[in-house]
């Protein structure tokens, strides 16, 4: 049989697997720092026999625990769905004395972890879980090798550096879940949309601290690059308070928009904010103001209609 280890020769690059952010490169690294190499594969291959003898044995054992406790039986009410995943779980469980650990083993990995997520098993449940599966293992190895202990620990040596390359592969689609919902949530607590060619408008709505500033100064920066936004308009009307350093942010997100070409107009500053910003000596000179919405896309689309005039984008740029 032959022994694979590693990315296939073509990919071993920072190209992630399909629909992760795992690239071929880090799954090197991780090997590399499991220290799994051929030696585990020709361990493992030893016990092989013993895992086809024992893995329904185990893998009974392994659902019978999961079926115990209200919160993971609730996933295999159905006996279809129960009978599935138990072959699942034994070809999962096969493939871990399989001798090849290539790319596609980790595909396999990544498309389990991506199943728990997506049925929104808990991480701590997964991990509950699979140290029940080593201990039915550990147990069945043992009383399988008595007459060869050194063997069997060996082998369950080399097939924990397996579990936890598999434990950092379900981690990664887990995070990048989490990932993926924060850059959403982002999205929403700082949008920026546009209202025809050359035009932006961004609608905050509820407290801004310092950090949403600073998405919110990305979010913008990145949409006139991305839309070719000649003008943004910033309205504030739904936030409470602003204090100075998001005062600032603002400022220094009108200078970067100029930096790249666009004229940011900052619109719906309440009296109490007006009043705050006065009392803190923030200096708005440089940012142009205007009373609400409506009046902030009126002067966006005089400019626009009249950029040619360098004089009007001058005006643009203070009150």
């Amino acid at each position: 049989m032959v022994l694979k280890f590693g990315a296939d020769a073509q990919t071993l690059d920072e190209t992630p697997f399909e629909g992760t952010d795992v690239t071929h490169s880090e799954i090197e690294k991780r090997r590399e720092f499991l220290t799994i190499d051929e030696s585990d594969a020709k361990r493992l291959g030893e016990i092989r026999e013993f895992a086809h003898e024992n893995v329904e044995g185990i893998v009974e054992e392994f659902y019978s625990h999961l079926l115990s406790f209200p919160q993971t039986a609730a996933f295999f009410r159905d006996p279809k769905v129960l009978a599935r995943v138990k072959q699942a779980q034994t070809r999962y469980f096969l493939d871990l004395v399989g001798g090849s650990y290539g790319d596609d083993y980790v595909r396999n990995r990544l498309k389990i972890g991506r199943l728990h997520q997506n049925i929104d098993l808990g991480f701590d449940v997964y991990l509950g879980a699979y140290r029940r599966y080593l201990d039915s293992f550990l147990r069945r190895l043992l009383a399988a090798f008595t007459h060869d202990t050194e063997k069997a620990i060996e082998g369950y040596l080399s097939m924990l550096k397996l579990v936890f390359l598999d434990i950092s592969l379900a981690a990664d689609t887990y995070l990048r879940t989490i990932r993926l919902q924060t850059e959403a949530i982002k999205e929403l607590a700082t949008p920026v949309l546009q209202v025809r060619d050359g035009l932006l408008i961004s609608p905050i709505i509820g407290m801004v601290d310092t950090q949403r500033a600073r998405q919110l100064t990305e979010s913008i920066l990145w949409a006139i690059r991305e839309k070719r936004a000649k003008v943004v308009v910033i309205d504030i009307t739904g936030v409470p308070l602003v204090d100075s350093k998001v005062a600032n942010h603002l400022v220094q997100t009108v200078e970067a928009a100029r930096l790249m070409g666009a004229v940011a107009i900052v619109t719906g500053i309440s009296p109490e904010i007006a009043q705050t910003l006065v009392v803190l000596g923030v200096n708005l000179s440089s940012v142009k103001t205007v009373a609400d919405l409506q009046t902030g896309i009126e002067e966006a689309e005089f400019y626009l209609s009249n950029r040619p005039s360098n004089n009007h984008d001058h005006e643009m740029q203070g009150n």
